[in-house]
């Protein structure tokens, strides 16, 4: 985890520090900035708003924390629609992957704007959004998953022969002739090396050759 900066870690270590928490989400055509209480508060040149006119309020941030192994850090993100239309836009499809970013900071007290620039918490995409009904509420929850999610994606259609070559590259001949292109290792088991092989070394025509007996 990178460290924070500077001047932010000295007004954390103030008397009374106020601290604040924002999200960024960068959706297509529009850069949706919230701020996790009501008002506003300019971040460097970036206008954060407790409410947009258009979108609505930051309900929840669930799930922030560290991962490890085989897992991409994933977070739970709740906004409420200020609309019906708005609700329908963010649920379009087309949102899907949209960058966002989630931060902390601190304002300072007597210019009413950020000490510096917010340590970044998460950055990810948005994932999978869930409407939830009551009687008197209607809330949207995004699933936002890290980049690293992408490690994870099995890209089964791609192969080192020929064929997909082609595919790509129409007419390139660079593999049409090769054999043999992969080499199974089992992993985690112990290979067979009961064979004993020799070097010889033809010193006539330059060459080298390996033979197992």
């Amino acid at each position: 985890m990178s460290e924070l900066p500077p001047v932010l870690a000295a007004a954390l270590r103030g008397e009374r520090p106020l601290l604040f928490g924002c999200v960024e989400i960068n959706l297509p055509g529009y850069d949706l900035m919230l701020l996790d209480g009501s008002g506003q508060l300019m971040v460097g040149n970036r206008l954060f708003v407790g409410r947009d006119p258009t979108w609505g309020v930051l309900d929840t941030i669930k799930g922030l924390s560290d991962t490890l192994d085989d897992q991409a850090p994933s977070i739970s993100l709740g906004l409420i629609p200020s609309t019906d239309v708005a609700l329908a836009r963010l649920i379009d499809p087309a949102l899907q992957g949209s960058t966002v970013t989630i931060a902390m900071g601190c304002v300072d007290m007597w210019t009413g704007t950020a000490v510096s620039a917010p340590y970044v918490l998460f950055v990810g995409e948005l994932d999978v959004p869930t409407v939830s009904w009551d009687a008197n509420d209607r809330r949207l929850e995004f699933k936002a998953t890290s980049i690293a999610e992408r490690l994870f994606a099995t890209e089964e259609g791609k192969r080192l022969s020929d064929a997909f070559h082609q595919k790509v590259w129409p007419g390139e001949l660079g593999l049409a002739f090769v054999t043999d292109v992969e080499t199974y290792v089992p992993w985690g088991q112990k290979l067979d090396t009961s064979a004993v092989e020799t070097r010889t070394n033809n010193s006539s025509i330059g060459a080298i050759s390996y033979a197992r007996t």
